[in-house]
């Protein structure tokens, strides 16, 4: 029978991780609302940066 044990989890999030993550969700509502509202520039602007950055940033710290 394999072992029952409970390993700890390899990532930590505090709160600098969830504010980060708070801000890609913040930004991708507002940029796919923008979009919705047929905006053409801060619509990408926002869901790139929501994508690209706040997202992997709030997983990596």
């Amino acid at each position: 029978m394999p072992d029952q044990s409970i390993t700890p989890s390899r990532l930590h999030f505090g709160p600098k991780n969830y504010i980060f993550l708070a801000a890609a969700v913040v930004s991708l509502a507002a940029g796919y609302w923008l979009l919705s509202r047929g905006s053409t520039t801060a619509a990408p602007i926002l869901l790139v940066l929501g994508y690209c950055v706040f997202f992997p940033v709030g997983l990596a710290l």
